[in-house]
């Protein structure tokens, strides 16, 4: 069975926030879900992808509401994004913003994937969802796509925008239930569509966003970048390598890259973290080189910094050292990689 990754508390609180317009009892469905109400106050905490879901379909079925997905999505946020949906309210345009969907969704949880196709003027995004509870999956794609257009049009300021057509694979819940999709998303939809996809008019994303920010983008999207450099360590590693790579990464947050200091954040001495790591066949040395690498390549395919400035984020003192380095694993050199993965 695929497992189902984790999913941040900001996706969680939008459908608390929903429970609760409607005089659902949290903590008796906290305690079912066998989830700490206290994780809430997490601005960073994360839950496990199979308790999300459990969540999901006990809300599903103490409402018994079938468009429950569609109506939660009236409770979307900037912070129901997680750093994603700061990302977005920091970008230029309506495009800037959506274009920034794929590279950093994980970051709001494992829940599924967006892909993007512009033709012929309009511009088509479709959602993958990893969750496979058939009472859940249709309420969590209604969910996205809700969500989706409420907030694009907050970030626009503009209450009219509207997709041009929106397809569910999800089956009909009715006659009298189709209004309320028609009424939030004023567009034609078909349902029991072979995938599920909204599609846009691609100058809907020239539309100028309301708080443009291009040096707060850059530093939030940084900060992305590590935190999904450290989500791809939780998914591949050992306890130890794991918390190693984390910790390297915050230190490299601050340009800095010191094994006492490692040592010292997980409560041992430097040696004895030197002889736990080569129990385990790695050496710090190499896990410094996996993180640098790693967080490398994701601030070429993801970010506007300037190499020079990659090199000092992690931590080297010459340009010449980072760009030797980074040719030696990948065969190209930085600017390279970076018009490679355009």
């Amino acid at each position: 069975m695929k497992s189902l990754g984790t999913a941040s508390v900001a996706a969680l609180r939008q459908y608390v926030r929903a429970a609760e317009s409607v005089g659902t009892d949290i903590s008796a469905l906290f305690a079912q879900a066998n989830l700490d109400p206290n994780i809430l106050d997490s601005d960073d905490g994360r839950i496990d992808g199979e308790q999300f879901q459990h969540f999901i379909r006990l809300l599903c079925e103490l409402t018994n509401n079938p468009i429950l997905g569609l109506e939660t999505g009236d409770f979307v946020q900037p912070g129901s994004y997680s750093v994603l949906g700061y990302i977005t309210m920091s970008c230029a345009t309506l495009g800037e913003a959506v274009a920034r969907i794929a590279p950093f969704e994980k970051l709001v949880g494992d829940m599924g994937t967006t892909g993007l196709v512009i033709a012929q003027g309009s511009i088509t995004l479709t959602w993958n969802c990893n969750y496979t509870d058939p009472t859940v999956q249709p309420q969590v794609v209604d969910n996205v796509f809700a969500s989706w257009v409420n907030y694009a049009r907050w970030l626009a300021d503009d209450t009219a925008a509207s997709p041009t057509c929106v397809r569910l694979q999800r089956t009909s819940p009715g006659a009298e239930l189709e209004r309320a999709y028609h009424n939030r998303w004023n567009c034609p939809i078909q349902f029991g569509a072979d995938k599920d996809s909204i599609t846009l008019k691609q100058t809907l994303l020239d539309t100028r966003l309301r708080q443009p920010d291009p040096m707060l983008r850059k530093t939030l999207e940084a900060h992305a970048l590590t935190q999904l450099a450290s989500l791809d360590t939780l998914d591949t590693d050992t306890d130890l390598t794991s918390r190693v790579k984390s910790s390297i990464q915050q230190q490299l947050m601050q340009g800095i890259t010191r094994q006492d200091m490692v040592a010292d954040d997980l409560g041992v001495t430097s040696r004895t973290l030197q002889r736990k790591l080569s129990q385990e066949g790695v050496s710090y040395q190499k896990l410094l080189d996996e993180v640098r690498q790693k967080m490398a390549e994701d601030y070429l395919r993801d970010s506007d910094l300037t190499i020079p400035d990659i090199a000092l984020r992690l931590g080297y003192s010459e340009t010449t050292s980072f760009h030797r380095k980074f040719k030696a694993v990948t065969g190209k050199t930085p600017g390279e990689f970076r018009a490679s993965a355009v």
